[in-house]
C-alpha cells in the first residue's frame, strides 16, 4: 500500500539524559551508528549535576544538544518534539541503547499504511556493564498491525506495552499529544505517552528486539526500593491528565486511578504527594465513579493477594515434591529387622 510518508523519511532520535554520564556515550554512539542513515539526534539534558553536559559538547554538530534545568522525563519529550523535524519520533532513554538495524525496521514498518500511527518493540535486558540478563519485560510479542482504540474507550488496559526507548511514533500523531503535562514529582512519562497513541490510533507491533535495556541501580523507577510508590504516582498522575486531556478516555482514567489506590493500599508507608494526588482525582469524580472505582481497587486488591496466595501453594508444592523423595529412598535404604 502507497503510503505519504517520505520514501526516505528524516527520523528524530530524541535522548532524554539526567546525570547518566556514564551510559550516556553509548547511547549517542547507538543513535549515530544506525545503518539508517537519514536521522537527527537530539540530546535533552535534564539538569544533570555530573559530567554529562561535557559529553554532550564532544559530539559537537554531530547531534542537536538542548540544555534545561530539571523538569522530569515528560518535560524532555516536550521539548526534544518542539525542536524535531522528523516525520517519525523515536525516543531513547540515555542509559538505553538502540541496535544498529532498528531504525531501518522502524521505518520499514510506518511505510506498510498510512494507518500506522504508532510502532513499539520488543527489547532485551542487559546490566550496566553490558551483559545479557535473563527474561524479557516484552513477553509474548507478535509481529502484527494492533488496534487498541476500543480497549481504551472502554475503560480496559491493552496487553503490555513497552518502556520509553521502544516508542515510535508518526508525527502527525505525536503533534496530537505533546506537549504533554508536566511535574517535578513525577520521573517518567512515558505511560502518558504511549497509552494515548494507542486510543488515538492503528500501529503495529514488532517481535524483534531493537533496543537495550539496561537495568541498573540508578534507573528511574525499575530498580529503586521506592518503586511502588513511584508506580502509584505514576498511575494517578498519569489518570488525572488522561481525564483532563482526553476525555474520551475517562474510564480508562478511573481504572489507572483504581489501580493507584490498590497499590497505596499495599505499602506501609503512606505518600503525601501519592495521598492528595487521588484525593484531588476523587474530588472531581461523581459519586458513582467514585464507588466504581473503589470498587475496582477492592478487586485488584483481592486479586493481588489469591495471586500471592497462589504463589505461596505452588512454592509449598514444589519444595514438598522435591522433599518426599529424598525421604522414600531413605526408606527404601533401611535394612530390615
Amino acid at each position: 500500500m502507497q503510503t505519504s510518508i517520505n520514501v526516505i523519511p528524516l527520523v528524530s532520535l530524541i535522548i532524554n539524559n539526567y546525570n547518566y554520564d556514564r551510559f550516556l556515550a553509548h547511547a549517542i554512539d547507538s543513535a549515530l551508528s544506525q545503518t539508517y542513515k537519514n536521522v537527527e539526534v537530539i540530546v535533552i539534558d535534564d539538569g544533570s549535576q555530573d559530567s554529562s553536559q561535557a559529553i554532550i559538547a564532544s559530539y559537537g554538530e554531530k547531534i542537536v544538544a538542548i540544555a534545561k534545568e530539571n523538569g522530569g522525563q515528560a518535560s524532555c519529550y516536550n521539548i526534544g518534539f518542539a525542536a524535531s523535524h522528523g516525520d517519525i519520533i523515536c525516543f531513547l532513554d540515555a542509559d538505553d541503547v538502540f541496535l544498529p538495524h532498528k531504525i531501518a525496521e522502524i521505518v520499514a514498518a510506518f511505510q506498510r499504511s498510512d494507518n500506522i500511527g504508532w510502532c513499539f518493540h520488543s527489547l532485551t535486558l542487559i546490566d550496566q556493564d553490558n551483559h545479557s540478563l535473563p527474561g524479557t519485560t516484552t513477553v509474548n510479542y507478535v509481529t502484527q498491525a494492533c488496534d487498541f482504540r476500543a480497549l481504551l474507550t472502554a475503560g480496559k488496559m491493552p496487553p503490555n506495552l513497552p518502556p520509553s526507548s521502544c516508542l515510535c511514533f508518526r508525527r502527525s500523531l505525536l503533534a496530537q499529544i505533546l506537549p504533554m503535562p508536566t511535574s517535578k514529582a513525577l520521573r517518567a512519562g512515558d505511560n502518558y505517552v504511549k497509552f494515548v497513541a494507542v486510543g488515538l490510533s492503528q500501529g503495529f507491533m514488532l517481535a524483534d528486539s531493537l533496543t537495550l535495556q539496561r537495568i541498573h541501580d540508578a534507573n528511574m523507577v525499575t530498580m529503586q526500593p521506592q518503586k511502588a510508590h513511584l508506580t502509584a504516582r505514576e498511575y494517578a498522575y498519569t489518570g488525572s491528565w488522561l481525564r483532563r486531556e482526553f476525555p474520551e478516555f475517562r474510564k480508562f482514567a478511573n481504572k489507572l486511578l483504581s489501580l493507584a489506590i490498590c497499590i497505596t493500599w499495599r505499602l506501609v508507608d503512606s505518600d503525601r504527594e501519592n495521598t492528595q494526588t487521588i484525593q484531588d482525582y476523587l474530588s472531581c469524580s461523581t459519586a458513582l465513579e467514585k464507588l466504581k472505582i473503589y470498587l475496582l481497587a477492592i478487586y485488584y486488591t483481592r486479586k493481588t493477594l489469591i495471586v500471592k496466595l497462589l504463589r505461596a501453594i505452588s512454592q509449598f508444592l514444589v519444595a514438598s515434591s522435591l522433599y518426599q523423595p529424598s525421604r522414600k529412598l531413605e526408606t527404601s535404604n533401611r535394612k530390615p529387622l
